[in-house]
């Protein structure tokens, strides 16, 4: 007999993968990671025998289940599946694929609705941080028609605010795990930073880039990415990460001036790839360095003073944050916010056999 397992697919934001609830799987992660792989068709760049779409978008999961928090009402665990090696990493965290993960617990009857709107903490056990996210629900059900289009989607839905607090330190403990504000790595000028997820800031310019490449141009070029990637290795033994070839992150993210009147334009790597639109977790990271004076993305935008208010441009438009100051320190945040949208694509039964 096949074994089975339920999911809801969903489409989180510029992502998209299947939901489960953690119980329908192992606790164990290597064998959870197995089981993954057969879900998501891991091995084939197009995953024919499995569920994933054969981009890195779209070869995602999010597990939820009751709380172990005390401060949060659900657990989210984010794992991103290789497409054609077999490797599943649980290590970061996913803002877009976290935009389905009230609804699916709301769905599911891990969280009760209430009447108009309703609020869901969320205990992101990649990174141990608290996410609120706070779904239309008129009626006690989830609402998902709206007319909110985000960037990299092509359907407008109903908003999903999510407010990621204490974003400092999300996987190493430190906003800035070298201690320094700025790096040298091979005589490029780097700000390593961990913001909801750890990234390594770079002005496009110093890797004699534009920042307004198109994601296939920069993929492309294979002498840029070599590059990069040793940049990217480097970085990770600077920040106390160790040996990250086999790992996602830290994130590589080239800057450069704003051409659509926002702030600043954002190229983001997943980290092998241009990512075709930008991160949550990413742009919150360009967010915070953007606030601290001193780092490679401060001193490209200028003194941002007690702006709260940031547009980051990238390849398929634009992503909005609000940023909420510290009173006494207005260079660190208390919380960071944006909007984003989610669509129930499909509830049913996976085949793994």
């Amino acid at each position: 007999m096949s074994q089975t397992i339920s999911c809801m697919i969903m489409r989180g934001g510029t992502s998209r993968g299947p939901y489960f609830n953690m119980s329908d799987l192992p606790s164990d992660r290597e064998a959870c990671a197995d089981i993954l792989m057969k879900v998501m068709g891991s091995g084939h760049e197009l995953q024919l025998d499995g569920i994933g779409g054969g981009n890195s978008l779209t070869s995602k999961v999010a597990m939820v289940g009751p709380s172990t928090h005390p401060d949060a009402d659900v657990d989210y665990l984010f794992a991103q599946v290789s497409i054609i090696e077999k490797k599943v990493d649980f290590a970061p965290n996913c803002g877009n694929m976290l935009a389905g993960v009230a609804p699916f617990a709301i769905e599911t009857g891990l969280f009760p609705a209430l009447q108009d709107k309703t609020t869901v903490r969320i205990h992101n056990l990649n990174t141990g941080k608290i996410i609120h996210s706070t779904v239309l629900t008129p009626n006690g059900q989830v609402e998902y028609k709206g007319d909110i289009t985000i960037s990299g989607t092509n359907s407008p839905g109903a908003p999903i605010e999510l407010t990621f607090l204490d974003v400092e330190g999300a996987k190493t403990g430190k906003l800035l795990p070298t201690g320094n504000k700025t790096n040298q790595i091979d005589s490029v000028e780097v700000t390593c930073i961990d913001a909801a997820t750890p990234v390594v800031i770079i002005n496009a310019a110093e890797l004699g880039k534009t920042g307004h490449e198109a994601p296939s141009e920069l993929d492309e070029d294979h002498e840029f990415m070599s590059r990069l990637e040793n940049i990217r290795l480097q970085a990770g033994e600077l920040m106390g990460m160790g040996d990250v070839s086999e790992s996602v992150i830290p994130k590589p993210i080239l800057l450069s001036p704003a051409s659509q009147g926002g702030t600043v334009c954002a190229r983001y790597f997943v980290p092998h790839k241009c990512h075709k639109a930008l991160a949550v977790t990413g742009s919150i990271a360009i967010v915070t360095a953007c606030c601290l004076p001193g780092t490679v993305a401060s001193k490209l935008i200028g003194d941002t003073g007690n702006t709260s208010f940031f547009t980051l441009e990238h390849p398929s438009g634009k992503i909005e944050l609000t940023a909420q100051r510290k009173d006494d320190d207005p260079s660190e945040l208390n919380s960071v916010s944006l909007i984003r949208t989610a669509k129930k694509i499909l509830s049913g039964t996976v085949y793994l056999n």
